[in-house]
């Protein structure tokens, strides 16, 4: 895959939105980034013609394969690069010493029109010391650009490639569900944890906002905050038909079918000798929800 920065990039001659992470932007990088470019600037090598290829060392997890994940928003970066002045503001006074208004300039000019970007499909197996991209352009340029594109493909890989782990262990059948946002690091984590699970092989997540964000299905189920609420019996139900998911049959009184299940179930339990008692609270709670569209 061949893709030029800062022009049209598909057939619409659109160019990509910016980062789906607004805090991704050129100041994403590291102090010495700068400090390598404004040395490039100053002994006037800054336009001169470099190449950087980004791969990894060694699998993730111990295992034989990785799966790329990240190339999107590392088009989405590149595409839109450009200095806000108060980007530009921030590195004169950052930077160590006195940072001249040439370079100042420079950087307001900059962006990444003269870089082009080659990459393995979003998605591949790869495998260690292999390029998985390869960045061409005026080495002061590319060089800012070192930094965060590691940041967007290393943790977008890494989840990835996770998520391929679990789908290969269950299987093509069973279906698979992302459910780590209140867990993730920070929202940042949370929404990339849910689009590169999905690119590695989950069928949906449970994050509302990656699924508007990226169109990755969304399901759910509740949290035992439902199940230990309100309900005290079968007899506060108010919704008592239960309707099939693809709308073909309904259940006109579904509560009158529970009970009956469960009084089956407490016959088969007495003749085993076995006795528990179902609260009826929790069962009231779980036969409501059930009635809900979904």
């Amino acid at each position: 895959m061949e893709v030029k920065a800062n022009g049209p990039n598909d057939e619409s001659g659109r160019i990509p939105d910016g980062p789906t992470n607004p805090m991704v932007t050129p100041l994403l990088t590291d102090l010495y980034q700068f400090t390598m470019a404004y040395a490039y600037w100053k002994a006037g090598k800054h336009q001169e013609r470099a190449v950087f290829d980004l791969y990894f060392r060694k699998n993730p997890f111990g295992g034989e394969y990785t799966v790329f994940a990240g190339l999107e928003e590392c088009i989405r970066f590149i595409a839109n690069f450009k200095f806000t002045e108060d980007e530009i503001s921030f590195i004169r006074e950052t930077l160590p010493g006195s940072c001249e208004d040439g370079f100042c300039d420079y950087l307001r000019g900059l962006d990444c029109s003269e870089v082009e970007l080659y990459a393995v499909p979003e998605g591949s197996v790869v495998f260690p010391k292999v390029p998985l991209l390869r960045i061409e352009g005026p080495i002061a340029v590319v060089q800012l650009l070192e930094t965060p594109l590691l940041n967007l493909v290393n943790y977008a890989s890494l989840v990835a490639t996770n998520a391929a782990r679990h789908r290969f262990v269950a299987g093509k059948t069973k279906m698979l569900l992302e459910f780590g946002l209140r867990r993730a690091q920070g929202p940042d984590g949370g929404i990339g944890a849910s689009k590169y699970c999905y690119i590695g092989g989950f069928d949906a997540t449970s994050n509302v906002a990656a699924g508007r964000f990226f169109g990755i299905p969304l399901r759910g189920t509740h949290s035992h905050a439902f199940v230990s609420s309100t309900w005290l019996s079968l007899d506060e139900i108010v919704e008592k038909s239960l309707q099939s998911s693809d709308g073909s049959s309904s259940c006109e009184d579904f509560v009158s079918l529970v009970q009956t299940w469960l009084d089956k179930i407490k016959w088969s339990n007495s003749l085993r000798g076995v006795f528990v008692e179902t609260n009826q609270s929790e069962l009231a709670a779980f036969t409501s929800y059930a009635g809900i569209p979904k």
